[in-house]
């Protein structure tokens, strides 16, 4: 049943406080170490997503009217995959791993890395995709051993009610928890000491949490967004396939995703035709239906009235052509809307649109749009479509993002082999997804060795009183050869 934000009952700020103290004590009582507690743990987490999924997809599809496809592929069925693989390789991730010493005098003082819990971890999601956002840092937090308090956003009330509820029931409540609530009560939780944060969303909040962390030295992590751009160079030729790769990824949920392609640049010979392509794509993605703002899967909902109309105002204020699209539904949707003859200095270019638009600036050649993609922030993907492989090592040379991606777009999501992250207004402290799990991030690698009483003959040199001879053996290393360029 459809929860409205109003009815969602936010925490207080004492309720905060009893959570964070009881995880805290949780944690101290190493309740969370051993490796068959977190095993349970995440075995539990998969069977709450398995026998809820379609009430998770009920639950999106009354927030934000996201259709069960869109649910299932990007928010549920793989989330089940990616826990029994953190069970499968918990052992081998959470095993001490030696550092062999390059130089014989200290080889036998057994260095090693033992991964250890952080401590108390504070996950902050946000509303497009809340269950993968939420659950897939969890599921690296329970791997690591530390408990955690999640923070799903107030702008989907049905899914947060809902997650708040089923979490208790399968998880241990005294090292798992769940906070409700809007800007009062996430400030007063990021005042607390947490071991580490996790957020999810765009960099105005990115800013504003980083702050918070650094005030109590808490390490964080940031996965932001930014302008991603989609470049289709000269060559290449099917621009069917181009636009509809590029289309499928701008209408996933309405463009409400952080590596949506948020904008294209194409040569200025060649816009007409890829504008034809993409109606081309459109029609074959809503054939034999009403459209995309009606019938049986129709675009997702803008998330918030106040957002729609932020949209809705964008568009006003463009000094690009709408060339197809720009019908509204009520305040709940936009139809995907193709823009040409867009500035690079137009509103659509200031900030990550965060919706169903896709503004086309036409350039003169390869060089112009690299020179337009480095005059913003640093995006948190670029998506190049080209058969020319030089042309991919001078994007990697030439420009800055999170990651590259040549002839597809949002596929990088499916290498979980690869770090997730961006730079700058895109984010920090990439995450090596290990199967999709972040276990490195909430994981303190604590190196620790033993120097051996048997070794003292040989580090009589440390002492005082110091020598020339002394001096002199210390001074060695310093007058290397060091060799020419």
């Amino acid at each position: 049943m459809p929860v409205p934000t109003a009815a969602l009952k936010f925490n207080s700020t004492a309720e905060i406080d009893e959570i964070y103290e009881r995880l805290t004590k949780t944690f101290k009582s190493g309740v969370t170490r051993p490796l068959e507690y977190r095993r349970k743990q995440l075995l539990q987490l998969a069977r709450m997503i398995q026998d809820n999924h379609t009430a998770f997809e009920d639950a999106l599809i009354a927030d934000l009217n996201k259709p069960r496809m869109e649910t299932t592929v990007a928010e549920v069925s793989h989330l089940i995959t990616a826990i029994l693989n953190a069970v499968e390789n918990l052992e081998e991730w959470a095993a001490p791993k030696p550092c062999p010493t390059k130089e014989a005098w200290r080889s036998s003082w057994d260095a090693t890395l033992y991964k250890e819990p952080k401590g108390v971890a504070l996950i902050i999601s946000p509303w497009n995709y809340p269950l993968v956002l939420t659950v897939n840092p969890l599921i690296g937090a329970i791997a690591a051993g530390c408990p955690t308090v999640l923070k799903p956003s107030e702008m989907v009330p049905t899914f947060c009610e809902l997650f708040s509820r089923l979490l208790p029931e399968y998880l241990d409540a005294n090292a798992y928890a769940v906070i409700k609530g809007g800007v009062p009560e996430t400030t007063h939780a990021l005042a607390l000491r947490w071991d580490h944060i996790f957020y999810t969303g765009n960099s105005r909040v990115g800013r504003i949490i980083a702050s918070a962390a650094g005030r109590n030295l808490t390490p964080v992590t940031l996965e932001l967004g930014g302008k991603s751009a989609a470049v289709v160079a000269d060559d290449a030729t099917d621009l069917d396939l181009v636009a509809k790769r590029i289309w499928h990824g701008k209408v996933q949920n309405a463009g409400q995703l952080c590596v949506t392609p948020d904008y294209a640049l194409v040569s200025k010979g060649r816009v007409d035709a890829f504008v034809a392509s993409l109606k081309k794509a459109h029609r074959e993605f809503w054939l034999g239906t009403d459209g995309p703002l009606a019938g049986e899967t129709p675009v997702s909902n803008i998330v918030h009235p106040t957002h729609h109309a932020h949209l809705l105002d964008v568009l006003r204020r463009t000094e690009g052509k709408i060339v197809f699209g720009g019908e509204v539904h009520a305040d709940k949707s936009i139809a995907p809307t193709i823009l040409t003859d867009v500035p690079p200095d137009d509103v659509l270019m200031q900030e990550e649109i965060f919706g169903p638009f896709l503004p086309i600036v036409a350039v003169d050649d390869i060089d112009e749009a690299i020179r337009v993609i480095n005059s913003k922030p640093i995006p948190l993907v670029l998506y190049l479509f080209t058969d020319n492989d030089d042309l991919k090592h001078k994007f990697l040379q030439q420009t800055r993002s999170g990651q590259l991606v040549v002839n597809d777009v949002i596929m990088q999501l499916c290498v979980h082999e690869m770090p997730f992250g961006g730079q700058g207004e895109s984010g920090c402290k990439s995450t090596f997804r290990r199967s999709w799990t972040t276990f490195d991030v909430f994981t303190h690698f604590r190196g620790c060795i033993t120097v051996p009483f048997s070794e003292e003959p040989s580090l009589q040199g440390r002492y005082r009183p110091y020598t020339d001879d002394k001096y002199q053996f210390a001074c060695a290393p310093g007058r290397a050869k060091i060799p020419d360029a």
